[in-house]
């Protein structure tokens, strides 16, 4: 790459890919006992790839666990120190993004609540197309000026994008009284009304943000959520209150505020697996959530695709991590090992996924229809046929009567893949026996008329 040529997001090698997953195991097994070669850790994990929100949070947990607030500062402390994202200009300038995340990375490691830096780092994975951990540094910086009329404009505008209208209004609401704003954050506050009444049904927009509330008359009991926030605060390993809040959050459609909830639950709990594995589950489910956002939002809005297929991917790559960090975790678990095959695949790393599979095929018997499919899938996919066919053939043999659905697609891979290896022989059977199941599947009605009339057409014998 030429020297001022932007980066350019690139897919990771396997082997890459697993050196990372070694580094973050290391940091998570010793983010208790040992913060600075935890945060050594994370952070090469984080420089390698930088889309990975997991790794990020790990990061971040570890480093806030090691510079906490100092006391009755709160974050001031550091802010008020000045900040060393200077030297994130010249790369940012020249579009050097992965050279902004290497040095910013640095500048965590000394101080976690650098507000220009976490911005320069949150513009960076944009630039990326790394909405995810775009979304976790845009946090972060809220967390640490959440009066800040820069980092409240970018997370509002952030929060849009992702079809999260209540989010970036309460942005714009938040900094609505500072000096200078009012007539600004009016105007977006209308803006967003409209967009988000364009995209009413979105799954994730619901309700209107309220401005603050004011605080309860004297003697009013107090919600809920603000007992478990106290709760929280005055034991952050509470992790049960945690879960309750984060619940409660993601109910009034602040699913970034329940993740920020999660995450201080993760660093408070020194990188607990049962913590960390609750909060990755829930990522999951608002990723896909964000995703069926937008899909709405690109049906109406052909310029809002680019930011579809991002999520997408992001998505995709998300579920990734998750499934090849439980599947280093617990080896021995052949179902987590399916899970993961079925991921890459859908991420097309079709090598990996083909691991997955064999290892599972040769370890889980009950698995055996369904794996067997998949690798035949797989196979196909790589030109491999012979291997495609053979996987297709122990399919039909292994998958069982309550696993119809995987039958027929069987027997319909099976029956293309011999028409097109020549063999029409072998493709009538498959065919044929999938049209007396179903012979609306597919196109296989018509797939058995084509190779009729072949036959027809054929010699002696068809006269």
């Amino acid at each position: 790459m030429a020297a001022n040529e932007p980066d350019q997001p690139s897919p990771l090698s396997p082997s890459e890919r697993s050196r990372l997953q070694q580094s973050f195991q290391r940091g998570t097994q010793n983010a208790a006992a040992n913060a600075d070669y935890a945060a050594e850790m994370f952070a090469n994990c984080v420089v390698g790839d930088p889309a990975s929100a997991i790794y990020l949070q790990s990061l971040l947990g570890v480093l806030r666990k090691k510079h906490p607030p100092k006391k009755g500062g709160g974050l001031t402390s550091f802010l008020g120190s000045g900040t060393k994202a200077g030297g994130l200009k010249k790369p940012a300038a020249a579009g050097q993004w992965r050279d902004v995340i290497r040095l910013g990375v640095e500048i965590l490691k000394g101080n976690p609540y650098d507000v220009p830096a976490l911005l320069a780092m949150a513009d960076a994975c944009g630039q990326l197309g790394h909405q995810e951990t775009r979304g976790v540094y845009l946090r972060s910086a809220l967390d640490a000026a959440p009066t800040d009329i820069d980092v409240n404009r970018q997370c509002a505008k952030f929060a849009a994008e992702m079809g999260n209208f209540d989010q970036a209004i309460a942005c714009w609401v938040r900094v609505s009284s500072l000096k200078g704003m009012a007539e600004e954050a009016e105007r977006e506050i209308a803006r967003l009304q409209v967009e988000k009444t364009i995209s009413a049904g979105g799954g994730l927009t619901g309700r209107v943000a309220p401005k603050a509330a004011a605080p309860a008359a004297g003697g009013a009991e107090p919600d809920r959520a603000t007992v478990l926030r106290k709760t929280i605060a005055a034991k952050p390993t509470d992790t049960e209150a945690a879960y309750e809040l984060a619940d409660l959050l993601e109910q009034a459609n602040d699913t970034a505020e329940a993740e920020k909830v999660l995450e201080r639950a993760l660093a408070a709990s020194g990188g607990d697996i049962k913590v960390r594995e609750h909060l990755e589950d829930r990522q999951i489910r608002w990723s896909r959530q964000r995703v069926a956002v937008a899909e709405k939002r690109a049906a109406s809005d052909p310029a809002a695709q680019g930011t579809l297929d991002q999520l997408r991917q992001a998505h995709a790559k998300l579920e990734v991590e998750v499934f090849s960090a439980r599947s280093s975790r617990y080896p021995e678990n052949t179902a987590i090992r399916y899970e993961l095959g079925l991921r890459l695949k859908a991420a097309r790393n079709v090598p990996e996924a083909i691991k997955q599979f064999q290892d599972v095929l040769r370890n889980d018997a009950r698995r055996k229809g369904v794996v067997a499919l998949e690798l035949g899938e797989c196979f196909q996919s790589i030109r491999q046929y012979d291997l495609a066919m053979s996987n297709y053939a122990i399919a039909l043999d292994a998958l069982t009567d309550r696993e119809q659905e995987q039958r027929k697609r069987a027997l319909y891979r099976a029956g293309v893949l011999a028409a097109g290896m020549g063999d029409p022989d072998a493709a009538r059977k498959h065919l044929s026996t999938l049209a007396g199941i179903d012979f609306s599947y597919r196109d296989v009605a018509q797939r058995l008329d084509k190779l009729s009339s072949v036959k027809d057409k054929g010699g002696p014998s068809s006269s």
